[in-house]
């Protein structure tokens, strides 16, 4: 068992205005209650806030909090995306064990006690999953079960139905804060370290407050992401394509010889035999250059070696 402990919890939070006066409350009452419990071990806490470029009331409302409760508010300079915003937060946290959480708590709070107790018991890495998608819309549903599925075809290191609510020990957050990428794909990093690791299964719940600000835009972002941070599949693909037109052209070069040298037969004049071909092999081209354009991209990005996010401004614990 480990000995008494200090968590930080990191929430990232873009336009949130109608959430976080619900959720901030609402773990911190469930915190100081664990605190209470000697099964959980835990000294303290704190709740790190990251306002990823709102533009609502969000950050006046984390600097609210922070006057009064054990809060930490970190300003993002603009919107980097939830990704970074939660690495932000990563960064500041200097707690024994680190906590991540989305501002909505669809994720169910009471699981946090169960990654708690996995700590304990000398898990690094306890990963909330969820236990079904009884609440999603049909295209949600089918378009997840087809991004998991996918992404398992690439080659990629993915939990299925595991997003950003976990729990990680100090020595797992090292290493992840070693991984030096722009494009850190959290959700395929962190499985990877290898530390112990458990699988905590909950129940996600409703929005109650605000709306999600997850557009299908940035969840296919997130998705091409993933597969190209991870996986060398599709320019492998290409490389296939590239061969297999190669040899069906060598196969009609063949025949054509053949035809008119033992048959003498004659090509059945048309445009189609000739411009379909050629729209089809053209848009087979341009897909081709898009994958690749998409890792040369990311190679771009990480030779430069931007900051991934900018802190504007901190409040003080």
């Amino acid at each position: 068992m480990n000995k008494q402990y200090l968590l930080d919890v990191v929430i990232p939070c873009y336009c949130e205005e109608e959430t976080i006066p619900h959720t901030v409350p609402e773990l911190i009452n469930f915190l100081n209650t664990c605190i209470k419990s000697s099964e959980f071990g835990m000294q303290s806490f704190r709740l790190i806030l990251v306002d990823d470029g709102s533009k609502d009331r969000t950050w006046s409302i984390i600097k609210d909090f922070t006057e009064k409760l054990p809060v930490k508010g970190i300003k993002l300079s603009r919107n980097y995306g939830h990704q970074s915003a939660m690495l932000a937060g990563l960064t500041i946290a200097d707690a024994d064990v680190v906590l991540t959480i989305d501002a909505d708590l669809q994720d169910d709070i009471s699981t946090i006690g169960e990654m708690l107790k996995a700590y304990q018991e000398g898990v690094d890495l306890a990963l909330g999953v969820r236990s079904s998608r009884g609440n999603d819309s049909v295209i949600k549903k089918s378009t997840a079960i087809g991004y998991y599925k996918l992404m398992r075809a690439m080659g990629v290191n993915i939990i299925e139905d595991h997003a950003d609510f976990r729990l990680m020990s100090r020595r797992s957050l090292d290493v992840l804060l070693a991984h030096q990428e722009v494009n850190l794909f959290l959700r395929g990093v962190i499985p990877s370290i290898g530390f112990p690791t458990k699988i905590i299964h909950y129940e996600r719940q409703d929005r109650e407050f605000g709306e999600t600000r997850y557009t299908l835009r940035k969840m296919l972002g997130l998705a091409i992401n993933g597969i190209t941070s991870f996986s060398v599949v599709p320019l492998r693909f290409v490389a296939f394509t590239g061969a297999a037109f190669s040899f069906a052209a060598f196969v009609g070069v063949f025949w054509v010889i053949i035809v008119r040298v033992f048959f003498y037969g004659d090509v059945v004049p048309g445009w189609a035999s000739i411009a379909l071909p050629i729209l089809f092999l053209g848009g087979v081209q341009l897909f081709s250059l898009g994958i690749v354009g998409e890792y040369i991209g990311k190679i771009y990005l990480e030779v430069k070696k931007r900051p991934r996010f900018v802190i504007e401004a901190t409040t003080n614990d």
